[in-house]
């Protein structure tokens, strides 16, 4: 694909700097205590026609998913906030726990990502992942934790985001023929020109050893997602050699440096470097690694009708780093405004815990960079 030039790369990494400003940003939806192990995150934002900013995402409350459930209770409940003043403040319009959904594949075990969708036909889906009380395929049933099950993705619908039913889920992506991609879970939902949706999601194998990002599709009338890609993109080099998963897609403007471009996107990703804490040598430079529920991020960069050849930004080195705690900083994602760009994503606290934290960047600033100033 084509690659960018250095003008152009660098107004795109200067721009998401100033859009995921670690500092400058402002806790949005904290977790249930402030402390390790707590967090909310792992969804989306999205705006009606009415100008109500929706957001979805899962509360987490301690526990170690390396162990299963005898270590606590791990992804808690999901939930839908609604902000009436552009993002400001956001109140919860409904929620529900483990026990409030019902899956033909199993009792639900933990929550993790999230997405809310604008369906074709104008009502809402919810996608969410779950593990689910399932035993692992033969003959790799020795490889699975007490306590633990299998992820999968599924969906509920609605009317409006606040009106989205329960209790049914039903199946959207559920992988039990490829193991070594055995459990899927943290959608990413957008649509193409053409009336098709992409459904981007992270697999983890048996062995919980890595994960990377996968593409499913569901194409203009049809009902489910067929999946294209087990592997949309390689795991990186460096710092995120052991996790690449997708987390959001953000369209470029056409203007400035990228006005005679043809439409392109960034692409936000968490990852790391190991799965498990690493110990550093003190004479060498010490460095964010990421390990298991604590990544790191960095983007991509994509022309749409290249897709879904995308190009690293942050090669060696990821882009965003939280200055507090364990430097946890993932699940971004971004919403288009005609005021601006609001950023969110799960951040680490020097208490241990992860909120949801936001940033605003307005839209004269975006365009400023955007233009090369």
């Amino acid at each position: 694909m084509q690659q960018l030039d250095s003008a152009r790369r660098h107004a795109l990494i200067r721009l998401l700097d100033r859009l995921i400003d670690q500092e400058a940003a402002r806790v949005l939806v904290p977790p249930y205590q402030p402390e390790p192990g707590f967090w909310f995150g792992g969804g989306n934002l999205v705006q009606d026609e009415q100008g109500v900013i929706w957001l979805c995402g899962r509360y987490r409350n301690y526990g170690d998913s390396r162990t299963g459930l005898v270590a606590g209770t791990r992804g808690l409940e999901v939930a839908v906030f609604r902000s009436d003043d552009r993002g400001a403040s956001f109140h919860k319009a409904q929620s529900w726990a483990k026990s409030d959904l019902a899956s033909p594949h199993g009792k639900i075990v933990s929550y993790e990502g999230t997405a809310l969708h604008r369906s074709a036909d104008g009502g809402w889906e919810l996608f969410i992942s779950s593990e689910k009380e399932r035993a692992y395929p033969p003959p790799l049933e020795e490889f699975q934790k007490p306590g633990t099950g299998v992820w999968s993705i599924d969906v509920l619908a609605g009317p409006s985001p606040d009106a989205i039913a329960g209790p049914d889920l039903t199946p959207v992506l559920i992988n039990e023929d490829q193991p070594g991609y055995l459990h899927v879970k943290d959608p990413v939902v957008f649509d193409w020109s053409d009336g098709a949706s992409a459904l981007i999601f992270c697999s983890h194998p048996f062995s919980w050893s890595s994960s990377n990002s996968g593409l499913a599709a569901r194409g203009p009338g049809e009902t489910g997602y067929t999946v294209r890609a087990w592997e949309l993109v390689n795991r990186g080099p460096a710092w995120d050699v052991a996790a690449t998963r997708i987390t959001a897609r953000l369209p470029i403007p056409p203007i400035g440096l990228f006005q005679d471009q043809p439409p392109a996107a960034v692409y936000f990703y968490d990852g790391a470097e190991c799965l498990r804490p690493h110990e550093e040598s003190a004479a060498a430079v010490r460095r964010p690694r990421g390990y298991s529920c604590e990544e790191i991020g960095g983007a991509f960069y994509g022309l749409d009708g290249a897709f879904p050849a995308l190009q690293r930004l942050s090669d060696l080195r990821p882009l965003f780093v939280s200055p507090w705690g364990t430097g946890c900083s993932r699940y971004v994602d971004v919403l288009q405004t005609e005021e601006g760009w609001l950023a969110t994503w799960q951040q680490g606290q020097a208490d241990g815990s992860q909120p949801l934290v936001g940033h605003f960047l307005e839209r004269a600033e975006i365009e400023c960079i955007l233009h090369g100033d």
